[in-house]
């Protein structure tokens, strides 16, 4: 493999607030087909050999829409599908950021497991295998795989040889772009490319964001 392009599924209703995990039949929310459409955009000018996702809904339409205009069929890989949080499935972040395990995996992720779920060193090791095979099947070429924000995170700390403990350092937002290239060591080309810098704007404090609305609102 020449080049690795690692594609953040685009958002859900969910996104943000609730751990969704493995949960069937959540799909892209309509800023979430946007954000797909944008991000296939970007890549237009990008000559891509073959397309893969987990095989969670959010990944395999984020998926489409960059593999349908190239003619590409999406492959499913599963080692390659979103952490199993097991009792946390489903769960808002607010609700779980009140155990104790939450500390564990904010503080030291190498030795994080989720209750009834897996390991991050596990999480870590399937999604390497994954990429090392397709690096294999495919030689020189690139490919493209969506996936989920902390596969994306261990795998671009895999080959950028940093401990687990510092991924959760690395931010991956909905439809972004990692990229990796391969030559005598992997190169980090891009890290959470969403092709603008909204995100680097200071938050809105959300009373705020909901007085303008009211005020827009009653205006119209």
């Amino acid at each position: 493999m020449r080049l690795l392009l690692l594609l953040r599924h685009a958002a859900t209703e969910h996104t943000g607030a609730r751990l969704t995990g493995w949960t069937r039949g959540v799909h892209l929310s309509d800023a979430g087909r946007e954000q797909a459409a944008a991000l296939a955009g970007r890549l237009a000018p990008v000559p891509i050999d073959a397309v893969y996702a987990s095989p969670l809904e959010r990944c395999q339409e984020t998926a489409a829409v960059v593999a349908e205009p190239r003619g590409l069929k999406v492959e499913t890989i599963e080692d390659l599908g979103e952490v199993r949080y097991g009792a946390w499935t489903g769960r808002t972040l607010k609700e779980v950021a009140k155990e104790p395990a939450w500390k564990v995996v904010q503080g030291n992720f190498s030795a994080a497991r989720f209750p009834e779920g897996e390991s991050v060193f596990e999480l870590q090791a399937r999604a390497v295998i994954a990429v090392e095979r397709l690096r294999e099947a495919h030689q020189g070429q690139t490919v493209a795989v969506c996936s989920h924000a902390d596969v994306i995170k261990v795998l671009a700390g895999h080959y950028l040889g940093l401990h687990l403990d510092l991924c959760p350092r690395l931010v991956v937002s909905p439809a972004s772009l990692t990229a990796v290239a391969f030559g005598p060591v992997p190169y980090l080309l891009r890290l959470n490319d969403t092709g603008g810098n909204g995100d680097l704007a200071p938050a809105r404090p959300k009373r705020a964001r909901r007085r303008r609305r009211e005020v827009a609102s009653a205006e119209s």
